[in-house]
């Protein structure tokens, strides 16, 4: 144990001791914000349109349990539309999820929700109203989100 502590009491300072004013003007320096990347809009872009969905699939949510102006009722509309409304209100809900955790899954799923959302009401309006300024934004929010994914791939880690 004595020798440990003379080999202790054995070690130099350096021989350059640090400069007190440098210690003090990297502490009077302001703190740097973080810069805006391609990432970082990419991420705020989908927590909002997440919440967005989260809307939209509660609403669906509304129809199936008749909250609201539903007229006419989830149990006396057609089988067909019946599906549609579950399709979305469950699929909705999921991608928003997945939107929020910046997944890359949730970024599929709300995707694929846009899409079926268009094609069902080009194919079977009468299950899906849309109008065209709804359909529009879809898509603008689409290429948006595609940009953004691409820009954001791009930027070095």
């Amino acid at each position: 144990m004595i020798g440990f502590l003379r080999r202790r009491a054995a070690i130099r300072p350096s021989p350059h001791p640090r400069d007190e004013r440098s210690d003090a003007a990297l502490r009077s320096q302001p703190q740097s914000r973080p810069r805006l990347t391609w990432s970082r809009v990419l991420i705020w872009f989908m927590r909002m349109i997440a919440l967005l969905w989260i809307a939209r699939g509660l609403s669906y949510w509304a129809a199936i349990l008749g909250a609201g102006e539903a007229v006419p009722a989830f149990e006396d509309r057609p089988p067909g539309v019946q599906t549609t409304i579950v399709y979305f209100a469950v699929i909705d809900l999921i991608a928003a999820i997945g939107l929020w955790l910046t997944t890359s899954w949730g970024g599929v799923l709300w995707l694929l929700a846009v899409m079926s959302h268009l094609v069902l009401a080009a194919f079977v309006p009468a299950a899906v109203a849309i109008n065209l300024l709804m359909g529009l934004i879809y898509c603008a929010l689409m290429v948006i989100y595609l940009g953004l994914s691409y820009l954001a791939g791009g930027e070095e880690q």
